[in-house]
């Protein structure tokens, strides 16, 4: 294992650096029973992110366009010559959960025995994710994954405000244990391996952009990411003198909050019922690593519908569904992760057309990105924040919306060109969370007044993202000797 200090070192070393490790050697000391001094730690970093565009397409093929937060999770792995997994995370204590528990490596080798683990108690719940990491490990990299390891994690990624706390945790200690066990996981590899996590142990019906962007994200640039199922593109710098901030509603979102299950099903039943339409066969995709259905026209992806395509055929989707009579209509449901709940409305036809327009919206959004590169223009900037407000509008079509996040767009739209703010939308899976705003570099006097409006009005203190940092990949792995 090579130590990657210099990777990190000067000007790149990201916010928390120093404290995380005053914090290992804290944990190290012999009074803190944790660490073994005598033995190497491997440290490693991965930030939340922004979603500046797409975001709820990514289940669907679509494009997103994706930035680094400042806010990040540190891990830092010691391999143990024991069977033990010790996970440790005092901020946890903070939630009223448990902050120190004890696994044994056999007790991580079936899956369904992984996910009652991590559910026997609400307060171990959070180490779901992590468990699932190790279990992952024991069952893909048999070889390597042979004895316990100890875990620290660290994160100032705030809770549920849409910007991926959760893949932030995944990332950074996947990369940190296979570094820890000597099969170092990188790129769209680790994010595959996180992503499954997600789905497969913690039941959460996430796509692959959270995890690609912590892993291939970089301080100040975007990432655009094709997600059929991961195809990213080389990174983008915003044009010269714009900047995007993000805005937290103080409204919980919940990736497996009914709101955006009921989305995401929908979509795949308007998938379903234009195939049959069309006599396109789907079949079960057995090849994926994680499952899924494909088939022969658009490789299950609504994605590649063009809008013009999707216009034809929209007429034939109902507006809306109950889960009871898509059942008995049209049987079988193609997505594992969602469930059809028999007492659910779906809003099939907002949501088929959202997968296949925000797809559009967001190749359009990253062209003119990379054509101002040198610099903003002003129409540049506008059409942009257009295609942000269109994005936000259909959000709440698809049942995603939220009052306050509303509320923060609206301020946004009032502020306008004239006081340099283009653009604003929800991010992530909506139904809450975080605001993203596209504003000129020197329209601080107008964001505040944004932040002032929605403090009035809510009496919630917002919490605010600004600037950016490495990703999992840049950041490397930093082992403490």
């Amino acid at each position: 294992m090579t130590d990657s200090m210099a990777t990190t070192s000067t000007a790149r070393r990201p916010p928390g650096h120093e404290e995380f490790l005053t914090l290992v050697r804290k944990y190290r000391a012999p009074q803190a029973d944790l660490f073994d001094p005598a033995n190497r730690i491997f440290i490693t970093r991965a930030p939340g992110r922004l979603d500046l565009m797409g975001g709820n397409d990514d289940y669907t093929g679509g494009m997103v366009f994706e930035a680094t937060i400042r806010e990040g999770t540190w891990a830092a792995v010691q391999p143990r010559s024991d069977a033990k997994i010790v996970l440790v995370n005092p901020q946890m204590a903070e939630q009223g959960w448990h902050d120190r528990v004890e696994f044994s490596l056999a007790e991580l080798a079936e899956e369904a025995h992984v996910r009652a683990l991590a559910n026997r108690d609400p307060q171990v719940r959070w180490t779901a994710y992590v468990l699932g990491l190790f279990h992952w490990l024991v069952r893909f990299r048999p070889r390597h994954a042979r004895h316990g390891a100890t875990v620290l994690i660290w994160s100032d990624v705030p809770l549920n405000k849409g910007v991926s706390s959760s893949a932030a945790v995944e990332v950074a200690v996947m990369k940190a244990a296979a570094a820890a066990y000597g099969c170092e996981l990188a790129g769209i590899e680790l994010a595959e391996a996180c992503q499954w996590v997600e789905n497969v142990i913690a039941e959460s019906a996430c796509g692959i952009m959270d995890q690609i962007a912590v892993t291939l994200g970089d301080e100040g640039h975007v990432l655009p990411l094709v997600c059929q199922p991961c195809l990213p593109r080389p990174l983008v710098r915003l044009p010269r003198g714009l900047v995007c901030w993000g805005i937290d509603s103080g409204v919980r979102h919940q990736v497996s909050g009914v709101e955006y299950e009921a989305a995401r099903a929908a979509a795949f039943m308007g998938y379903k019922m234009i195939c049959r339409r069309e006599q396109v066969a789907i079949t079960f995709d057995s090849a994926s690593g994680i499952p899924r259905y494909t088939d022969p026209r658009w490789n299950g992806y609504l994605a590649n519908l063009a809008p013009p395509e999707f216009r034809a055929l929209e007429h034939e989707l109902p507006e809306s569904i109950s889960g009871a009579e898509f059942t008995a209509s049209w049987g079988e449901h193609v997505d594992p992760f969602t469930p059809v709940r028999a007492e659910v409305d779906y809003q099939v036809r907002a949501n088929t057309r959202y997968a296949v327009e925000e797809n559009f919206r967001v190749c359009t959004f990253v062209e003119l990105a990379h054509g101002m590169g040198a610099g903003y223009t002003n129409d540049g900037a506008r059409r942009m924040g257009e295609l942000m407000y269109q994005s936000h509008a259909a959000y709440s079509e698809c049942g995603l919306g939220c009052r306050q996040t509303d509320l923060l767009v609206e301020l946004a739209r009032r502020e306008g060109l004239a006081h340099g703010i283009f653009g604003a939308k929800i991010t992530g899976g909506g139904g809450g969370g975080t605001v993203a705003i596209l504003a000129r570099d020197d329209a601080d006097a107008a964001f505040d007044r944004i932040l002032a409006g929605y403090r009035e009005a809510t009496k919630i203190e917002p919490y605010v993202f600004h600037g950016s940092s490495m990703g999992a990949d840049r950041f490397g792995v930093l082992v403490e000797p």
